[in-house]
Protein backbone atom coordinates (compact mmCIF):
# COMPACT_ATOMS: atom_id res chain seq x y z
CA UNK A 1 0.00 0.00 0.00
CA UNK A 2 1.66 3.25 -1.30
CA UNK A 3 1.35 6.19 1.06
CA UNK A 4 3.12 9.20 2.12
CA UNK A 5 4.55 9.67 5.47
CA UNK A 6 3.12 13.08 5.58
CA UNK A 7 -0.21 11.91 4.58
CA UNK A 8 -0.11 9.73 7.85
CA UNK A 9 1.27 12.53 10.15
CA UNK A 10 -1.21 14.78 8.86
CA UNK A 11 -3.68 12.67 10.36
CA UNK A 12 -2.30 11.25 13.21
CA UNK A 13 -1.91 15.12 14.06
CA UNK A 14 -5.54 15.61 13.96
CA UNK A 15 -6.25 12.74 15.65
CA UNK A 16 -4.40 13.56 18.68
CA UNK A 17 -5.55 16.95 18.32
CA UNK A 18 -9.32 15.32 19.07
CA UNK A 19 -7.87 14.21 22.63
CA UNK A 20 -6.79 17.95 23.99
CA UNK A 21 -10.19 19.36 22.57
CA UNK A 22 -12.29 16.75 24.53
CA UNK A 23 -9.91 16.19 27.30
CA UNK A 24 -9.67 12.70 27.02
CA UNK A 25 -6.73 10.08 27.13
CA UNK A 26 -7.47 8.21 24.31
CA UNK A 27 -9.54 8.14 21.09
CA UNK A 28 -11.17 4.94 19.85
CA UNK A 29 -11.85 3.95 15.74
CA UNK A 30 -14.08 1.26 15.23
CA UNK A 31 -15.86 1.71 12.13
CA UNK A 32 -14.65 0.13 8.81
CA UNK A 33 -14.37 3.70 7.57
CA UNK A 34 -12.59 5.30 9.73
CA UNK A 35 -9.77 2.29 10.07
CA UNK A 36 -9.50 3.21 6.28
CA UNK A 37 -9.18 6.87 6.76
CA UNK A 38 -6.73 6.32 9.84
CA UNK A 39 -4.36 4.19 8.04
CA UNK A 40 -4.66 6.21 4.33
CA UNK A 41 -6.55 2.69 2.94
CA UNK A 42 -6.23 -0.30 4.97
CA UNK A 43 -9.07 -2.82 5.78
CA UNK A 44 -10.63 -3.79 8.87
CA UNK A 45 -13.85 -5.34 7.94
CA UNK A 46 -14.35 -9.69 6.98
CA UNK A 47 -18.30 -8.68 6.08
CA UNK A 48 -18.25 -5.97 3.53
CA UNK A 49 -21.48 -5.04 4.96
CA UNK A 50 -20.03 -4.50 8.68
CA UNK A 51 -20.09 -0.67 9.87
CA UNK A 52 -17.55 -2.25 12.61
CA UNK A 53 -14.25 -3.89 11.51
CA UNK A 54 -12.63 -6.48 13.14
CA UNK A 55 -9.58 -4.03 14.21
CA UNK A 56 -9.93 -1.36 16.47
CA UNK A 57 -7.27 1.29 16.74
CA UNK A 58 -6.55 3.65 20.07
CA UNK A 59 -4.67 6.77 19.92
CA UNK A 60 -3.34 8.17 22.54
CA UNK A 61 -0.81 11.37 23.49
CA UNK A 62 2.21 9.47 23.18
CA UNK A 63 0.71 5.78 21.54
CA UNK A 64 -0.94 4.10 18.86
CA UNK A 65 -2.21 0.96 18.87
CA UNK A 66 -4.23 -1.52 16.82
CA UNK A 67 -6.35 -4.08 18.94
CA UNK A 68 -7.05 -6.63 16.93
CA UNK A 69 -7.82 -10.87 17.30
CA UNK A 70 -5.38 -13.85 16.10
CA UNK A 71 -7.31 -14.32 12.70
CA UNK A 72 -6.87 -11.05 11.42
CA UNK A 73 -3.55 -10.25 13.14
CA UNK A 74 -1.39 -11.40 10.36
CA UNK A 75 -2.84 -10.26 7.38
CA UNK A 76 -2.92 -6.88 8.54
CA UNK A 77 0.81 -7.32 9.69
CA UNK A 78 1.89 -9.17 5.99
CA UNK A 79 -1.15 -7.36 3.74
CA UNK A 80 -1.71 -4.09 4.85
CA UNK A 81 1.94 -3.11 6.47
CA UNK A 82 -0.02 -1.76 9.58
CA UNK A 83 3.05 -2.57 12.28
CA UNK A 84 5.42 -0.77 9.31
CA UNK A 85 3.19 2.15 9.95
CA UNK A 86 3.69 2.31 13.74
CA UNK A 87 0.72 0.72 15.45
CA UNK A 88 1.28 -1.44 18.12
CA UNK A 89 -0.43 -4.77 17.95
CA UNK A 90 -2.87 -6.04 20.77
CA UNK A 91 -3.75 -9.38 19.85
CA UNK A 92 -6.55 -11.31 21.55
CA UNK A 93 -7.55 -14.89 20.98
CA UNK A 94 -10.11 -15.44 18.39
CA UNK A 95 -12.22 -16.83 20.82
CA UNK A 96 -12.86 -13.51 23.16
CA UNK A 97 -12.02 -10.61 20.73
CA UNK A 98 -12.21 -7.85 22.88
CA UNK A 99 -9.94 -9.13 25.67
CA UNK A 100 -6.86 -7.23 24.44
CA UNK A 101 -9.12 -3.86 23.32
CA UNK A 102 -10.66 -3.85 27.24
CA UNK A 103 -7.21 -3.93 28.98
CA UNK A 104 -5.89 -1.67 26.60
CA UNK A 105 -8.32 1.32 27.34
CA UNK A 106 -8.91 0.27 31.06
CA UNK A 107 -9.20 3.29 33.09
CA UNK A 108 -8.65 5.54 29.96
CA UNK A 109 -11.15 8.43 29.45
CA UNK A 110 -12.27 7.79 25.73
CA UNK A 111 -13.80 9.36 22.90
CA UNK A 112 -14.91 7.16 19.90
CA UNK A 113 -16.20 7.22 16.50
CA UNK A 114 -18.86 5.00 17.51
CA UNK A 115 -21.23 4.06 21.06
CA UNK A 116 -19.30 2.27 23.04
CA UNK A 117 -19.16 2.01 26.75
CA UNK A 118 -17.86 4.66 28.95
CA UNK A 119 -16.79 6.94 25.82
CA UNK A 120 -17.99 9.75 24.42
CA UNK A 121 -19.19 9.36 21.11
CA UNK A 122 -17.76 12.12 18.67
CA UNK A 123 -18.67 9.88 15.27
CA UNK A 124 -20.47 12.95 13.43
CA UNK A 125 -17.16 14.78 14.36
CA UNK A 126 -14.79 12.11 13.11
CA UNK A 127 -17.42 12.00 9.34
CA UNK A 128 -16.38 15.20 9.05
CA UNK A 129 -12.96 15.14 9.43
CA UNK A 130 -12.58 11.81 7.00
CA UNK A 131 -14.21 14.16 4.28
CA UNK A 132 -11.72 16.46 4.48
CA UNK A 133 -9.46 14.82 1.97
CA UNK A 134 -5.73 15.28 1.78
CA UNK A 135 -4.25 15.77 -2.03
CA UNK A 136 -3.09 12.10 -1.73
CA UNK A 137 -6.38 11.07 -1.20
CA UNK A 138 -8.24 13.02 -4.38
CA UNK A 139 -5.81 11.50 -6.41
CA UNK A 140 -6.80 8.08 -5.14
CA UNK A 141 -10.74 9.09 -5.75
CA UNK A 142 -9.58 9.96 -9.44
CA UNK A 143 -8.18 6.41 -9.75
CA UNK A 144 -11.12 5.05 -8.17
CA UNK A 145 -13.91 7.18 -9.77
CA UNK A 146 -12.04 6.32 -13.34
CA UNK A 147 -12.44 2.11 -12.33
CA UNK A 148 -16.00 2.76 -11.14
CA UNK A 149 -16.85 4.64 -14.77
CA UNK A 150 -15.25 1.74 -16.60
CA UNK A 151 -17.08 -0.94 -14.50
CA UNK A 152 -20.45 0.78 -15.09
CA UNK A 153 -19.81 1.18 -18.80
CA UNK A 154 -18.96 -2.81 -19.56
CA UNK A 155 -21.57 -3.95 -17.29
CA UNK A 156 -24.29 -1.68 -19.19
CA UNK A 157 -22.44 -3.39 -22.49
CA UNK A 158 -23.78 -6.91 -21.61
CA UNK A 159 -27.04 -5.58 -21.24
CA UNK A 160 -29.50 -7.85 -23.21
CA UNK A 161 -33.16 -7.49 -22.53
CA UNK A 162 -34.69 -10.89 -21.23
CA UNK A 163 -31.91 -11.10 -18.23
CA UNK A 164 -33.26 -10.72 -14.31
CA UNK A 165 -31.88 -7.80 -12.01
CA UNK A 166 -29.72 -10.40 -10.46
CA UNK A 167 -28.00 -11.47 -13.73
CA UNK A 168 -27.58 -7.77 -14.22
CA UNK A 169 -26.62 -7.23 -10.75
CA UNK A 170 -24.06 -9.63 -11.18
CA UNK A 171 -22.79 -8.15 -14.14
CA UNK A 172 -22.29 -5.15 -12.17
CA UNK A 173 -20.55 -6.59 -9.63
CA UNK A 174 -18.48 -9.04 -11.73
CA UNK A 175 -16.76 -5.59 -13.06
CA UNK A 176 -16.62 -3.78 -9.83
CA UNK A 177 -14.46 -6.72 -8.72
CA UNK A 178 -12.43 -7.46 -11.71
CA UNK A 179 -11.18 -3.89 -11.23
CA UNK A 180 -10.74 -4.47 -7.54
CA UNK A 181 -13.89 -2.41 -6.16
CA UNK A 182 -15.82 -4.03 -3.99
CA UNK A 183 -19.70 -2.84 -4.57
CA UNK A 184 -20.82 -2.15 -1.65
CA UNK A 185 -24.37 -0.42 -3.28
CA UNK A 186 -25.31 -2.46 -6.16
CA UNK A 187 -29.20 -1.17 -6.68
CA UNK A 188 -30.93 -2.66 -10.10
CA UNK A 189 -34.48 -1.55 -11.13
CA UNK A 190 -35.76 -2.19 -14.72
CA UNK A 191 -38.68 -1.19 -16.41
CA UNK A 192 -41.70 -0.22 -14.17
CA UNK A 193 -39.63 -0.76 -11.12
CA UNK A 194 -37.41 2.00 -11.92
CA UNK A 195 -40.62 4.09 -11.61
CA UNK A 196 -41.58 2.57 -8.07
CA UNK A 197 -38.62 1.98 -5.97
CA UNK A 198 -35.63 4.92 -5.02
CA UNK A 199 -33.67 2.10 -3.50
CA UNK A 200 -34.35 -0.91 -5.81
CA UNK A 201 -32.43 -4.37 -4.74
CA UNK A 202 -32.46 -6.70 -7.13
CA UNK A 203 -35.36 -9.39 -7.97
CA UNK A 204 -35.72 -11.77 -10.99
CA UNK A 205 -37.59 -10.07 -12.68
CA UNK A 206 -36.72 -9.81 -16.47
CA UNK A 207 -35.65 -6.64 -17.91
CA UNK A 208 -37.69 -5.65 -21.19
CA UNK A 209 -36.66 -2.42 -22.57
CA UNK A 210 -35.27 0.01 -19.68
CA UNK A 211 -32.95 -0.35 -16.96
CA UNK A 212 -31.45 1.52 -13.95
CA UNK A 213 -27.82 0.89 -12.45
CA UNK A 214 -26.30 2.21 -9.32
CA UNK A 215 -23.03 1.62 -7.92
CA UNK A 216 -21.73 2.41 -5.21
CA UNK A 217 -17.82 1.02 -4.95
CA UNK A 218 -15.31 0.95 -2.42
CA UNK A 219 -11.06 1.00 -3.06
CA UNK A 220 -8.76 1.98 -0.36
CA UNK A 221 -11.80 2.69 1.91
CA UNK A 222 -12.72 5.32 -0.32
CA UNK A 223 -16.37 5.26 -1.46
CA UNK A 224 -17.23 6.57 -5.19
CA UNK A 225 -20.88 6.66 -6.45
CA UNK A 226 -22.61 6.98 -10.16
CA UNK A 227 -25.59 5.86 -11.55
CA UNK A 228 -26.60 5.35 -15.23
CA UNK A 229 -29.47 4.57 -17.32
CA UNK A 230 -29.98 1.85 -20.26
CA UNK A 231 -32.66 2.21 -22.67
CA UNK A 232 -33.20 -0.46 -25.71
CA UNK A 233 -34.72 1.78 -28.46
CA UNK A 234 -35.45 5.42 -27.98
CA UNK A 235 -37.26 6.03 -24.43
CA UNK A 236 -40.44 7.54 -24.65
CA UNK A 237 -41.48 10.45 -24.59
CA UNK A 238 -42.90 11.08 -20.98
CA UNK A 239 -39.66 9.16 -19.70
CA UNK A 240 -37.11 11.16 -22.23
CA UNK A 241 -39.34 14.28 -20.54
CA UNK A 242 -38.38 12.92 -16.52
CA UNK A 243 -34.77 12.04 -18.12
CA UNK A 244 -34.30 15.99 -19.06
CA UNK A 245 -35.66 17.06 -16.48
CA UNK A 246 -33.81 15.38 -13.93
CA UNK A 247 -30.19 16.60 -15.70
CA UNK A 248 -31.46 19.95 -15.18
CA UNK A 249 -31.16 19.41 -11.15
CA UNK A 250 -28.54 17.15 -11.52
CA UNK A 251 -26.46 20.08 -13.40
CA UNK A 252 -27.51 22.56 -10.45
CA UNK A 253 -26.34 20.59 -7.81
CA UNK A 254 -22.89 20.18 -9.69
CA UNK A 255 -22.66 24.06 -10.78
CA UNK A 256 -23.54 25.09 -7.41
CA UNK A 257 -20.97 23.01 -5.58
CA UNK A 258 -18.65 25.38 -4.60
CA UNK A 259 -15.89 25.77 -2.18
CA UNK A 260 -17.56 28.38 0.85
CA UNK A 261 -21.25 27.24 -0.65
CA UNK A 262 -23.18 25.38 2.47
CA UNK A 263 -25.04 22.49 1.69
CA UNK A 264 -28.16 23.81 2.64
CA UNK A 265 -27.84 26.91 -0.06
CA UNK A 266 -26.92 24.09 -2.64
CA UNK A 267 -30.23 22.32 -1.42
CA UNK A 268 -32.34 25.07 -1.77
CA UNK A 269 -30.72 25.75 -5.44
CA UNK A 270 -31.31 22.26 -6.44
CA UNK A 271 -35.05 22.46 -4.66
CA UNK A 272 -35.19 25.72 -6.63
CA UNK A 273 -34.24 23.50 -10.03
CA UNK A 274 -36.80 20.94 -9.54
CA UNK A 275 -39.27 23.22 -9.68
CA UNK A 276 -38.45 25.25 -12.46
CA UNK A 277 -38.59 21.45 -14.41
CA UNK A 278 -42.12 21.42 -13.26
CA UNK A 279 -41.46 18.57 -10.50
CA UNK A 280 -41.68 20.70 -7.43
CA UNK A 281 -42.29 17.61 -5.01
CA UNK A 282 -39.83 14.89 -6.34
CA UNK A 283 -37.08 15.92 -3.61
CA UNK A 284 -39.38 14.74 -1.09
CA UNK A 285 -39.05 10.88 -1.87
CA UNK A 286 -35.23 10.30 -1.97
CA UNK A 287 -32.04 12.42 -0.41
CA UNK A 288 -30.35 14.14 -2.96
CA UNK A 289 -26.89 13.47 -1.82
CA UNK A 290 -24.05 15.19 -0.03
CA UNK A 291 -20.05 14.98 0.93
CA UNK A 292 -18.54 11.73 0.15
CA UNK A 293 -15.91 10.22 1.42
CA UNK A 294 -15.13 6.47 3.29
CA UNK A 295 -18.53 6.27 3.23
CA UNK A 296 -21.26 6.92 1.08
CA UNK A 297 -22.32 10.06 2.23
CA UNK A 298 -20.27 11.39 5.28
CA UNK A 299 -23.02 14.34 5.56
CA UNK A 300 -25.94 14.49 4.08
CA UNK A 301 -27.38 17.44 2.16
CA UNK A 302 -30.37 18.45 3.91
CA UNK A 303 -32.46 21.99 4.43
CA UNK A 304 -30.83 22.43 7.31
CA UNK A 305 -27.35 21.50 6.63
CA UNK A 306 -24.53 24.40 7.42
CA UNK A 307 -21.35 22.52 6.50
CA UNK A 308 -19.11 24.66 4.39
CA UNK A 309 -17.76 23.22 1.24
CA UNK A 310 -13.81 23.29 0.97
CA UNK A 311 -11.52 23.00 -2.09
CA UNK A 312 -10.03 19.17 -2.49
CA UNK A 313 -13.53 17.84 -0.85
CA UNK A 314 -15.58 14.98 -2.81
CA UNK A 315 -19.57 15.12 -3.16
CA UNK A 316 -21.95 12.43 -4.99
CA UNK A 317 -25.80 14.23 -5.63
CA UNK A 318 -28.34 11.88 -6.52
CA UNK A 319 -31.43 13.06 -7.97
CA UNK A 320 -34.39 12.12 -9.15
CA UNK A 321 -37.54 11.62 -10.74
CA UNK A 322 -40.17 8.55 -10.95
CA UNK A 323 -38.58 6.50 -13.68
CA UNK A 324 -34.87 8.68 -13.68
CA UNK A 325 -32.16 8.88 -11.81
CA UNK A 326 -28.97 10.75 -12.24
CA UNK A 327 -25.63 10.38 -9.95
CA UNK A 328 -21.93 11.28 -10.25
CA UNK A 329 -18.92 12.15 -7.88
CA UNK A 330 -16.96 14.96 -8.36
CA UNK A 331 -14.04 16.65 -7.06
CA UNK A 332 -14.16 20.14 -6.42
CA UNK A 333 -11.35 22.28 -7.50
CA UNK A 334 -10.01 25.85 -7.10
CA UNK A 335 -11.35 27.17 -10.30
CA UNK A 336 -13.92 24.46 -11.11
CA UNK A 337 -15.61 21.04 -10.64
CA UNK A 338 -14.10 17.88 -11.58
CA UNK A 339 -16.41 14.77 -13.02
CA UNK A 340 -14.69 11.81 -11.77
CA UNK A 341 -17.09 9.23 -12.87
CA UNK A 342 -17.17 10.85 -16.44
CA UNK A 343 -18.16 7.74 -18.71
CA UNK A 344 -17.57 8.37 -22.90
CA UNK A 345 -20.59 6.12 -23.87
CA UNK A 346 -23.46 7.60 -22.19
CA UNK A 347 -24.43 11.09 -24.47
CA UNK A 348 -24.65 13.92 -22.88
CA UNK A 349 -27.20 16.83 -22.54
CA UNK A 350 -25.97 19.98 -22.40
CA UNK A 351 -27.54 21.95 -19.15
CA UNK A 352 -28.09 26.16 -19.23
CA UNK A 353 -27.33 26.98 -15.47
CA UNK A 354 -27.27 30.80 -14.77
CA UNK A 355 -23.70 32.05 -15.99
CA UNK A 356 -22.43 28.72 -17.25
CA UNK A 357 -22.78 25.61 -19.04
CA UNK A 358 -22.86 21.85 -17.68
CA UNK A 359 -22.61 18.55 -19.31
CA UNK A 360 -24.29 15.99 -17.51
CA UNK A 361 -25.16 11.93 -18.54
CA UNK A 362 -28.73 10.99 -19.86
CA UNK A 363 -29.80 7.52 -20.71
CA UNK A 364 -28.06 5.34 -23.02
CA UNK A 365 -30.37 4.31 -25.82
CA UNK A 366 -29.33 0.67 -27.31
CA UNK A 367 -30.35 -0.99 -30.76
CA UNK A 368 -33.01 -3.48 -30.05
Amino acid sequence: MSITHEEFQTKLSILRALLDEHGADGLLLRRVSSFAWATCGASSYINIAATEGAASLVITRDAMYLATNNIEAPRLQDEEHLAEQGWEFVISPWQMPMQGLQALIAGKSLVSDVPFPNAKDIGSEIARLRASLTPEEGERFRQLGKLCAETITAAAQSIRPGMSEFELAALLGGESQKRGIQPIVNLIATDERAYRYRHPLPTAKKMEKYALLVLCGRWRGLVCSVSRLVHFGRPPAKLESRIRATAQVNAAFIAHSRPGSTLRDIFARGHAAYAAAGYPVEWQHHHQGGVTGYEPREILATPEAADVLSIGQALAWNPSIAGAKMEDTILLGPKSNEILTFTTLWPVEQVEIPGQTGAVPCALALEL
